[in-house]
């Protein structure tokens, strides 16, 4: 089932976020949340920005979260947000990134955006595959944009347009 995160599932998220975090170089933080941090993070997503952050649960357990956020501040950027998603790391290759992913692109396409943006930190063959599989297009390479694990790591974007 996919629906609505809310501020109750950020134990649940924290922990899904935090192997990343100490495990991978797919986010550029390097200290492990807590939970009030997470529940400001959706609350900030979904009240302040009103924009969605969806769960896929299973039997009541968290597989993963996805979620747009604002690209940038300024006024003109009004029309594109920048998407993530992280699954529960037991879960890949099930097709539920698929799922997750496709159902906040669903959502988005029927509101006023007109392009979203995927960050992805490089290598992450899953990660570019999930984008590609759903329409977006690779725009950008940014070189050693972030230092984790004693390396430089890339930072590729991919885009898709929307309501066109």
């Amino acid at each position: 089932m996919i629906r609505n995160a809310t501020p109750d599932d950020s134990r649940a998220i924290c922990e899904i976020y935090n192997y990343y975090i100490l495990n991978s170089h797919a986010t550029f933080e390097t200290e492990s949340l807590e939970v009030p941090e997470m529940e400001k993070r959706i609350s900030r997503v979904v009240d302040e920005l009103a924009l969605p952050w969806l769960v896929l649960t299973d039997d009541q357990k968290i597989m993963g979260y996805a979620y747009a956020t604002q690209w940038k501040g300024r006024a003109a950027y009004l029309h594109t947000v920048e998407t993530t998603i992280y699954l529960h790391q037991d879960t890949f290759g099930e097709g539920l990134g698929s799922k997750l992913y496709g159902k906040l692109m669903d959502q988005l396409k029927k509101s006023h955006f007109h392009s979203i943006l995927g960050g992805i930190a490089l290598p992450n063959d899953a990660s570019v595959a999930l984008h590609e599989k759903l329409g977006f297009v690779k725009v950008g390479l940014l070189k050693d944009v972030g230092y984790k694990f004693g390396r430089w790591i890339d930072v590729g974007y991919w885009q898709l347009l929307v309501n066109e």
